[in-house]
């Protein structure tokens, strides 16, 4: 039987993907010159305020609308390969990496568009997004964290909390569902957790997206005034409203409180929606970087098996 041929379009692939593994552990945000838009990033002894940010600065990227759509789309193929070689690498085995990105905002901040646009270029078999609503009946019976705890990403995926834990020290604060005492024990356990999470392979990425008073005025009247967007709108997110400067400090407070070493925060402006998905794009990009996963390699004989292929061909293989 013939020696097996491997097509020359099939060695190109090889050697780009291989090229492509070496170059992995540079973030190619760290070449001179080129663009590294992710918002602000709140370091672990931040004595800041919230309301200090612009929502509608564009940290780390000096082009327009129509840049930052392009700049999206560019680096798609980048995110989805990472998340591929993620899964790859490391799903199904009992301590492999994994990512965890937590989305907050205030209503209207864009949480869908960050979903669908940047979590979304991606293979959905490695992504496990969860919503979390209101708390139920059931869940008030136990510890906050307690419907938190079984959707931690599995080795191999990128989980995604639309909402999250933090739900528990920001509208509870607004609200006085929780007194101060309590709100500060709850810090504490979210820092615990989240530790916990590191030390079993999950690189935590949080982000706050960052919207001003008057853009979500805008974003709910635009709901209003399209019938194809009234089931968006909720007429509560008006009653939340009355609270923004509640909100505004509950969030500093968290951010100051939270952002750690191990799991820091990024404030991302969104009032311009399309900065804050390159953003978060590019805060993904970097979490994948830094594990650096590696296509696993064949467990068989990859030549032989070329063999056993071509032989089930017959003519075909010559076409």
């Amino acid at each position: 039987m013939p020696l097996a041929i491997i097509p020359p379009a099939t060695l190109l692939r090889m050697a780009s993907a291989k090229k492509s593994s070496k170059k992995s552990s540079k973030k190619k945000s760290d070449r001179p010159g080129e663009q590294a838009p992710r918002g602000f990033a709140i370091a672990h002894d931040w004595k800041g305020d919230v309301r200090d940010l612009d929502p509608r600065a564009t940290p780390g990227f000096s082009g327009r609308k129509a840049e930052g759509k392009e700049f999206l789309l560019a680096r798609d193929a980048e995110l989805d390969e990472l998340q591929e070689r993620l899964y790859a690498a490391h799903h199904g085995s009992e301590d492999g990496r994994s990512v965890l990105l937590i989305v907050q905002g205030m209503d209207t901040s864009g949480k869908g568009g960050i979903m669908r646009h940047v979590v979304g270029s991606v293979d959905p078999q490695g992504v496990d997004i969860t919503a979390f609503k209101a708390p139920t009946a059931e869940e008030k019976k136990h510890d906050f964290l307690w419907r938190i705890r079984p959707h931690a990403p599995a080795p191999g995926t990128i989980g995604v909390f639309d909402r999250s834990q933090y739900e528990d020290v920001l509208i509870h604060r607004v609200h006085g569902w929780a007194d101060a005492k309590e709100i500060r024990s709850r810090y504490t356990a979210i820092n615990a957790f989240e530790r916990e999470l590191a030390a079993a392979g999950t690189t935590v990425v949080k982000v706050m997206l960052h919207i001003s008073h008057a853009e979500q005025g805008s974003r709910l009247m635009q709901r209003l005034e399209r019938p194809d967007k009234h089931w968006k709108y909720n007429p509560g997110d008006v009653d939340e409203r009355g609270h923004w400067d509640e909100y505004m400090e509950a969030y500093t407070r968290a951010l100051r409180a939270t952002s750690t070493v191990g799991a820091p925060w990024h404030v991302i402006p969104a009032d311009r929606k399309w900065y804050a998905r390159i953003a978060v794009q590019q805060l993904l990009i970097d979490a994948l970087t830094e594990i650096d996963p590696r296509w696993p390699t064949a467990d068989f004989d990859v030549l032989a098996e070329i063999e056993r292929l071509r032989a089930t061909m017959g003519e075909d293989a010559e076409d």
